[in-house]
């Protein structure tokens, strides 16, 4: 059988990549990317790795994001072809490299006597994700014979790249680009004989030398806080860990954690935290900050940390960007020093009761406001996310959508118990392929045991309804998708937008027409132009039934609540918090 270099150099590649952990492979289908199409299908085939294959590029960038998010971080695979099929992969990567997920992306090219000549789906794609990705490279085309040497050197190129994805040497994780010229021929002269068995030896695959072990994480001396020690807080924004929740607990501080930091829950952990920052003398108390994570979803934080009077401390591993958004950080420090975790648990200090007491005030407030005798006229959007939470349990991951639904998640998390794993797309908190997103979260995470649910906004969903488009031939998903509909933009209501559009009927109108962008599309056909079931539910014990039933596949559950007083509501309910927490 006649295989030309083109494909041997392919399936060298995918070979390397498998005995360095790319277990799953996402592909969009195209002409010039064919030699990697074959050399996946192969070791699909061979029972090597999963292949995943979507027709639209921005879908599978974001399903390969969701399968290393579903898997804890491990590296995924994209195969596509040449030209606008790979700037269609760049807001994955963006999400990926401010989150730190490690994407191999495999773009296929012509080879170099082709580009600049004006031939078809040909553009400039070397470097064009800039400096979104840790390595690229821009491997020529193979040689006439694809001779050994050639496949070595190719091989140590995918080491570096793997490396560089994982963040072995930096701490710092994310997508490599490795941009792939392929000459024609392009396709074998006959189906191809299964991967090589020299990719694994018995069972435990070796990657040709270098073996790239990881930089070993130096801590510091734990600094010395400033001022009453006392009087600190933790903020744990998005991929905080349980680090963060440890250290408020071991300190004796309270703990602001957002719902997607893996640190939410415990007797520390402050419900409505941003709601009471509203209230002077709580906000005043605060001498110290330590953040861990990437802290996005509050306003009232991100001033706390802006605060003058405020020390702020960062904990930020890793080669990449600290996040000080408000320029206010006093010290950076690499990790948690392990002294911080060895002081004896303090009895609980005034400030620390006064904190879980406001707290406490607070979880009482929304439990009125949400609770289902105050919602009998019609379900709201935070009843909505009460009733996801409460009904998801440690076995569960909850993939919760920007904008609003992550914030009304935020308040109510915790009131019916422990909850479900959250994750969210917070690198760039983009509203766009957070289906496609969900759906490789529930394929990995089903590996590992884990049912998954999604909890979308309107437009969210309807940005990446085409992620829910799978092929019969498609690994086997189930996923439940909760839409809360109000029929727009409802998280602009909340901001300065809302106000002026309060004002008047002028400034209402532009309102609708530039933020609110009312859309009126009818979710049960399109679901059903996709294959998917979809449900329409009208109370909060309905939807509570509908998660707790048994599911197959990819279902969608649609709750329309209200728009139109989004603004008042929130404003009663954050004043009723604060006035509550007051001490009279």
């Amino acid at each position: 059988m006649n295989i030309p270099p083109a494909v041997t150099a392919a399936r060298a590649l995918i070979a390397d990549l498998v005995t360095r952990g790319v277990r799953d492979v996402v592909l969009a289908p195209g002409s010039r990317s064919a030699p990697l199409a074959y050399a996946v299908a192969e070791a699909a085939d061979s029972g090597r790795l999963t292949l995943h294959v979507r027709i639209d590029e921005r879908a599978a960038g974001f399903l390969a994001l969701g399968l290393s998010k579903g898997a804890e971080g491990a590296p995924v695979a994209v195969v596509t072809t040449s030209g606008t099929a790979v700037a269609n992969l760049h807001p994955a990567v963006l999400e990926a490299s401010h989150t730190g997920l490690p994407l191999i992306l495999l773009t296929a090219d012509r080879p170099h006597e082709l580009r600049g000549t004006g031939a078809s789906q040909t553009t400039d794609q070397v470097g064009i994700f800039g400096s979104a990705v840790r390595f690229a490279v821009d491997i020529p085309a193979a040689a006439e014979l694809a001779a050994a040497p050639d496949l070595r050197d190719l091989r140590s190129v995918t080491g570096r790249a793997v490396s560089a994805a994982l963040g072995f040497r930096s701490g710092y994780p994310g997508p490599v680009h490795l941009n792939l010229a392929f000459r024609d021929p392009l396709a074998p002269s006959a189906p191809l004989p299964g991967l090589p068995a020299d990719t694994a030896q018995e069972g435990h695959p070796k990657p040709d030398p270098p073996l790239v072990v990881p930089a070993v994480l130096q801590h510091v001396a734990s600094p010395a806080l400033p001022g009453d020690p006392a009087r600190t807080v933790v903020v744990a924004g998005d991929g905080a860990g349980t680090d963060a929740r440890q250290l408020a607990e071991v300190q004796g501080w309270p703990l602001f954690a957002e719902p997607s930091s893996g640190a939410t829950g415990g007797p520390n952990a402050i419900a409505a935290y941003r709601v009471l920052l509203g209230s002077e003398e709580l906000a005043a108390s605060i001498e110290q900050v330590v953040v861990l994570g990437r802290p996005t979803l509050s306003r009232p934080v991100q001033r706390l940390l802006g605060r003058p009077d405020v020390t702020v401390t960062v904990v930020a591993p890793g080669a990449g960007p600290w996040p000080d958004a408000a320029r206010n950080a006093a010290v950076v420090l690499p990790g948690v020093a392990p002294a911080w975790f060895e002081t004896f648990t303090p009895p609980p200090s005034a400030f620390l009761e006064r904190w879980r007491a406001a707290g406490a005030q607070a979880s009482r407030v929304l439990d009125d406001a949400t609770c289902d005798d105050a919602v009998l006229g019609g379900p709201t959007a935070h009843s909505v996310a009460r009733a996801v939470a409460a009904v998801l349990g440690p076995d569960d991951l909850l993939v919760v959508g920007s904008s609003n639904p992550v914030r009304d998640l935020e308040l109510v998390l915790g009131l019916d118990g422990p909850g479900p794993a959250v994750l969210a797309n917070r690198g760039l908190a983009g509203i766009d392929g957070t289906v496609s997103t969900a759906v490789g979260v529930a394929l990995a995470a089903a590996r590992r045991g884990l049912r998954t649910r999604a909890l979308l906004g309107d437009l969210t969903f309807l940005h990446d309804v085409g992620g829910l488009l799978r092929g019969p031939d498609e690994p086997p998903v189930d996923l439940e998708i909760v839409v809360v509909n109000d029929d727009g933009g409802s998280i602009f209501a909340t901001l300065e937008h809302g106000a002026l559009a309060a004002t008047g009927s002028a400034a209402n109108a532009t309102f609708e027409r530039v933020f609110g962008t009312p859309h009126g599309s009818n979710l049960a056909q399109l679901c059903a132009g996709y294959g998917v079931d979809h449900q329409l539910v009208k109370d909060v014990p309905t939807l509570r039934h509908a998660l707790q039933a048994p599911s197959h596949g990819v279902q969608v559950i649609e709750v329309q609540v209200p728009r139109a007083d989004r603004l008042t509501e929130s404003r009663a309910l954050s004043s009723a918090i604060v006035a509550a927490a007051t001490p009279r």
